[in-house]
């Protein structure tokens, strides 16, 4: 099996951006890439065949605390993996599970071994450990699998996030000591990215950078971020990270987030995107448009029989109306979300794509600048 590779095609000029692609054993990614979240092994309200054919998307996430509760991974083995299971034949992330134990709050209690908690759905305990959460994401068949780390909270004391750190560090030395000595269950390379913490502290992100970049993975990721820091301390503490992450590997930013924190994110030289925010906005009627953003159930929208957006492209957001669209979330009617999903993943989408156009053509960062104020625009 050949592993994952990443190949630095370009750097632009004025920022830190760069234009690179990743290759998986489900095929290649382009990057830089936003990554469309399938919880449960289904981007919400969106068909498989869409993502892949409307959307393009050329990698989607699964969720590892949620797969593992449901369905249950006796079911993902016997269906030979996620790939199997909901017909996506492209790369597939998944992250750890970390990130879900620790927003149970009561339910969970962190330990040195890792996390016991009770299962949201019934209640049961249950224990995650960074060996099972290795053999877990193994057995859900994740081209790229994230390191089990403990995701610290914003804000916290400078003492907690450094004993959280520590922590996550010692974590990720079990983690690659299980992870080296299994294989994959069937029959394609499986990366491990470690990730990044520290909170908003610059000696412990660098210090955290310092230590994952040490490792020598086929990638990392930079966590802890988008928990409800401002903006500044997340562009701040990325820019310091990616600083330090190796140049030849892929950097992912966890969690990241409304299309603005991504063109400052790919400014500042990440590669890979993931946040639930298209497909959650998307069922309140929150649309992301070439424009700037739409609330649908405004009623200025109620007689607007223009297409969602034109610019965009794309079947539902060139063929649907703005006027259909408002009467359908009114309604309550399942399409609404359907559509509303499908056109803000597109959206994100081609601003990925948009901005590798930009690398390209040298002229990334202002063209950013730009764009940067259009999407604040409340339409």
């Amino acid at each position: 099996m050949s592993g994952l590779k990443f190949e630095l095609k370009k750097k632009d000029p004025q920022s830190k951006a760069r234009l690179g692609e990743i290759t998986t054993g489900h095929g290649k990614i382009q990057t830089p890439i936003f990554m469309p979240v399938g919880t449960a092994g289904t981007v919400k309200s969106v068909h498989t065949r869409e993502i892949k054919e409307d959307i393009n998307a050329e990698i989607i996430l699964g969720n590892t605390y949620h797969l593992y509760l449901r369905p249950k991974l006796e079911i993902l083995e016997k269906a030979g993996g996620l790939h199997k299971f909901n017909g996506w034949d492209r790369p597939i992330l998944t992250d750890s599970g970390g990130y879900q134990v620790f927003s149970l709050g009561d339910m969970r209690k962190i330990t040195e071994e890792g996390v016991l908690f009770r299962s949201h759905i019934d209640g049961s305990k249950h224990l995650f450990t960074p060996e099972n959460v290795m053999d877990t994401q193994r057995t859900i068949g994740a081209d790229i699998i994230m390191a089990f780390d403990e995701c610290t909270p914003y804000p916290c004391d400078y003492a907690y996030a450094k004993n959280s750190m520590e922590r996550t560090h010692r974590w990720l030395q079990r983690c690659v000591d299980r992870f080296d000595s299994t294989d994959p269950k069937y029959g394609y390379h499986q990366s491990l990215f470690p990730i990044v913490q520290g909170s908003t502290f610059k000696d412990l992100r660098i210090k955290s950078a310092e230590t994952i970049a040490s490792f020598g993975r086929e990638g990392n990721a930079i966590g802890g971020l988008s928990v409800g820091e401002p903006a500044e301390d997340m562009y701040e503490m990325t820019d310091l990270v990616t600083d330090i992450l190796p140049e030849d590997k892929p950097r992912y930013l966890m969690g990241v987030g409304t299309p603005a924190n991504i063109l400052e994110g790919i400014a500042l030289g990440v590669d890979m995107f993931d946040c639930v925010m298209p497909t959650r906005n998307a069922r309140n009627g929150m649309l992301f448009t070439t424009q700037g953003v739409i609330n649908i159930k405004n009623l200025k929208w109620a007689d607007d029989f223009s297409p969602i957006d034109e610019e965009l492209g794309g079947y539902v957001s060139t063929f649907y109306s703005k006027a259909y669209l408002r009467h359908l979330i009114h309604a309550k009617e399942i399409l609404a979300a359907q559509i509303a999903s499908i056109h803000n993943l597109t959206f994100y989408l081609w601003l990925v794509r948009e901005a590798r156009k930009h690398i390209e053509a040298g002229d990334f960062r202002e063209w950013k600048d730009v764009m940067v104020k259009k999407l604040m625009t409340r339409l």
